[in-house]
């Protein structure tokens, strides 16, 4: 610990309450937080999705509020936009670009008719996969799984699809989830659904496997459940029938409630209607596009979904058993039934259209002076938000306004404040602050990211970052601060301001965890990160401005500018600690899965592997002597070009196994191996 540091920390708090705190009285204070969080968070801003018309409304009032501040605000072409591109989600192309046809040998009678499917009735493209045209031949391929060393009894064996087939430049059937999905003694996880059953873990595996195209297809357990399904609600759709029709033979009724019992009546026959054609179908139906995910999680592979009655056909035709036939074997002995469906051929194409959208993080300036100037002292708080929900929500069921108050325009608003007092205060800074609203922080931390990997000044003058994610919901006073062993100085100082402002505080050391801070932290930057708790409003539609507790974010306003004050004051840095510790907001993750100990880049900038943005001390990874930074291209006997594979290739192990990784360290490739740990 720098000893001039600590004596100005000493001095600051002994006055701090007196020359800093009275800047602006308290109502003033919470005037400024309860206008800004209320606009933030109105429905308006429609949530403040990313990619939405909401997001840019908050971005011109963050930006028109930094200028107001007299912040420098011409930092990218004149503008306080630091513009990037993103892929919010996929969409399907036009009808005619969307094809899939099986086409089958020449025979004595010349060539055999085509099946043809038709799209959104027999087969559909899926939002994971990519655009291609294909013609390519055919291979059955069961359920698509390798697995290594199972265990039946006491005995291990290895179940593998592709053992006796060559998928290599062919179009892949599979069938989804796994063999013995109701038998509770299989060795594919019980009951449950194991590793092998995702679809991330059934792509990779075939582009292991050198595939060119994928056909997916419901397993029977699907079938069964949907049946059973549809049972129950048609059923409950003809009792509402019933009763709405006599409701409707009442003679009492009124000419308006007539119409409204006529118009139900008509609306429960229709649902009625299309249940009896679901079940009709045996449960058959497609996947919906974007069913299996919304963007592709591999853009080298156009991925189909068809019905079972499309594959059913084309095995007949190909002198294949039917679907059913096949698994009911595989589920008796547990051996594979792939098989290469000679002089057929998959013609057609996908034509997934990823939808874009141009993204902004929010950048204002408050200019230091003097010899420390061109040092950099960065605030930030995420200002996006679930929009009308959907991935991240909560709350699945429902299309409402997620407004996230406290999450995160309690920490934009207490940004906000920030920079008035700082701006305000009469008095510049030796060092620059600057202010950064980030977007894409609920994608993936896509904002930070993209700042620490393009930053407007440069980051080995940046000597710290201070987050605000929710911390509007101050409960009983307790107040958690993330990253205080990150700077030798930090932890002293927040203890004595916790103390001085009646916090009880909750520390967490280390400067990995799940908010902006994370990206800096990666970057051997010292942060702290503030947070006041979650609750049961988190990524729900219910977390509105009237449960906040605006008197606490003005409190959270005046800690962080005594922290900001107070590591500016000195002309030493904070001095950097590596702690190579993941933090989680829940607490760490129990149970008996394995641990490699690294942390990847989210969202990941390779292309041909995942970057290990930092890996964790005395872990799996550290003992093998990976390093942050790295690439990793192989893990066991999978290549790994996406963070969803090397998910996938992880949860194949257990913990103690021994795994041969391949990474690549700027342009030598390094080959170690690594004896997996336990996540408790």
């Amino acid at each position: 610990m720098h000893l001039r540091f600590c004596r100005i920390i000493a001095a600051l708090l002994g006055f701090l309450p007196l020359a800093w705190l009275q800047a602006d009285n308290a109502a003033d204070s919470e005037s400024r937080l309860r206008e800004t969080v209320s606009f933030l968070a109105s429905d308006d801003l429609q949530g403040r999705g990313v990619g939405s018309p909401g997001i840019d409304k908050a971005a011109d009032f963050l930006a028109q509020q930094f200028t107001k501040l007299g912040l420098r605000t011409d930092l990218f072409n004149g503008t306080p936009f630091q513009e990037f591109e993103i892929t919010l989600a996929s969409e399907l192309g036009p009808e005619k670009t969307n094809r899939l046809s099986f086409v089958g040998p020449n025979g004595d009678s010349g060539h055999a008719k085509p099946i043809e499917l038709k799209l959104t009735e027999s087969f559909t493209p899926l939002a994971i996969g990519a655009s291609a045209k294909i013609d390519l031949p055919l291979v059955f391929a069961g359920f698509g799984i390798t697995a290594k060393d199972l265990k039946r009894g006491d005995d291990k064996f290895t179940y593998d699809d592709y053992a006796k087939i060559d998928a290599k430049g062919k179009a892949v059937i599979i069938i989804r989830k796994e063999p013995q999905q109701k038998d509770k003694n299989s060795p594919f996880d019980g009951d449950k659904n194991s590793q092998y059953a995702p679809f991330v873990r059934k792509i990779e595996n075939t582009v292991e496997h050198g595939a060119a195209a994928i056909i997916f297809v419901n397993d029977a357990a699907e079938l069964t459940g949907k049946r059973e399904e549809n049972t129950k609600l048609l059923k409950a759709s003809l009792d509402k029938l019933s009763e709405l029709r006599e409701e409707l033979s009442k003679t009492s009724l009124s000419d308006e409630a007539f119409q409204k019992a006529a118009t139900a009546v008509s609306k429960a026959a229709d649902d009625a209607a299309e249940l009896s054609k679901a079940l009709a179908s045996g449960g058959d139906s497609l996947l919906p596009f974007a069913g299996a995910g919304t963007t592709a999680s591999n853009s080298k592979l156009p991925i189909f979904f068809a019905t079972r009655a499309a594959i059913d056909q084309l095995l007949a035709a190909a002198g294949q058993k039917d679907l059913a036939t096949l698994e009911r074997g595989i589920d008796a002995d547990l051996t594979p039934r792939s098989a290469e469906l000679n002089g057929w051929r998959a013609t057609g194409e996908s034509n997934v259209i990823e939808k874009k959208a141009t993204v902004k993080n929010v950048v204002a300036v408050l200019d230091g002076e003097g010899p420390l100037a061109n040092e950099t002292i960065v605030i930030g708080a995420h200002y996006d938000h679930l929009g009308f929900g959907g991935d991240g929500s909560l709350a699945p069921w429902t299309t409402d306004i997620h407004n996230g108050a406290d999450d995160n325009a309690s920490g934009t608003a207490t940004l906000l404040e920030v920079a008035h007092r700082l701006a305000t205060s009469g008095k510049k800074p030796n060092r620059r602050i600057v202010f950064i609203a980030f977007t894409g922080e609920e994608k993936g931390l896509y904002g930070s990211a993209h700042y620490t990997r393009q930053p407007r000044f440069p980051l080995e003058n940046t000597i710290a970052m201070f987050n605000l994610d929710m911390v509007g919901r101050l409960t009983d006073d307790k107040f958690a601060v993330y990253g205080t062993g990150t700077a030798k100085e930090f932890d002293p100082l927040v203890e004595k301001l916790c103390e001085q402002f009646g916090f009880k505080l909750t520390k967490h050391a280390g400067g990995f965890g799940p908010s902006d801070h994370h990206s800096f932290y990666a970057k051997q930057i010292p942060v702290l990160h503030l947070f006041t708790g979650t609750h049961s409003d988190y990524h729900r539609p219910s977390d509105d401005t009237e449960k906040l507790n605006i008197p606490g974010m003005r409190r959270v306003a005046d800690f962080l500018v005594d922290v900001v004050k107070a590591t500016d004051s000195t002309d030493a840095r904070p001095t950097y600690v590596e702690i190579r510790k993941m933090e989680s907001i829940s607490g760490p993750a129990e149970g008996d899965r394995p641990s490699f100990g690294s942390m990847p880049a989210y969202p990941n900038p390779a292309k041909d592997g995942v970057l290990l943005e930092a890996v964790m001390e005395n872990t799996a990874a550290d003992k093998a002597g990976i390093k942050g930074g790295d690439v990793l291209l192989k893990f066991g006997d999978h290549k790994v070009t996406a963070i969803e594979e090397f998910d996938a290739a992880l949860r194949q192990h257990k913990p103690g196994d021994k795994v041969k990784v391949t990474v690549r360290r700027g342009t030598e490739i390094i080959e170690a191996e690594a004896t997996l740990g336990r996540i408790r």
